[in-house]
């Protein structure tokens, strides 16, 4: 019989799963890191991946109430309790009620605010762009004026071709240093 047994506890041959010692987790890090081992083990099959939870809606209030009835004399004992029932049931939809309309103010809030911090921004984009348009003429414009007094004084000595590189050159080193949009230390 000893024979036998061996024979059937040899790893690999059973067919069994190995036996995993028993681990547990003592914080939330390693009991994400358990998991994902588990997971991992065996890559090709799916993860389970549950569905969101369903939000929570309450009874919808009935159409037509048969027995109306309220908290005063008259009433039998046991009444009472269907009443306290009813009136928390309906506290509770109406709390829910109030969440959603709150909730929808605050999305429309947001969305609203999200808007006008975007107009705002095109607006000071485009002011900036103005700003370094109006910048660049005034350069062209002394430019100009400086080339104007040198081709006064040097007109038989310079010709189109040149003078037209210069203006390429200078219009690059412009590019390359543009003035400043914001001055530090300054409202």
């Amino acid at each position: 019989m000893a024979a036998s047994t061996q024979k059937n506890n040899k790893p690999g041959k059973s067919g069994a799963k190995e036996a995993q010692p028993l681990i547990i987790p003592k914080n939330p890090a390693e009991e994400q890191r358990l998991r994902l081992e588990r997971l991992m083990r065996n890559p090709e099959k799916p993860a389970p991946i549950p569905d969101r939870p369903k939000e929570w809606n309450p009874r919808a209030p009935p159409e037509f109430v048969r027995d109306v009835m309220g908290s005063s004399a008259g009433a039998g004992s046991g009444e009472f309790h269907v009443y306290r029932h009813l009136r928390r049931r309906e506290y509770q939809r109406q709390d829910f009620l109030d969440k959603i309309t709150e909730k929808q103010q605050k999305d429309l809030d947001y969305l609203k605010r999200l808007e006008e911090n975007k107009k705002a921004a095109l607006e000071r984009t485009e002011k900036r762009r103005r700003k370094r348009e109006k910048l660049k003429q005034k350069k062209q414009m002394a430019k100009k004026a400086k080339l104007g007094d040198q081709s006064k004084t040097d007109a038989p000595e310079k010709t189109e071709s040149s003078s037209d590189e210069e203006e390429e050159e200078a219009e690059e080193k412009e590019d390359d240093a543009e003035a400043p949009s914001f001055i530090m230390g300054r409202k």
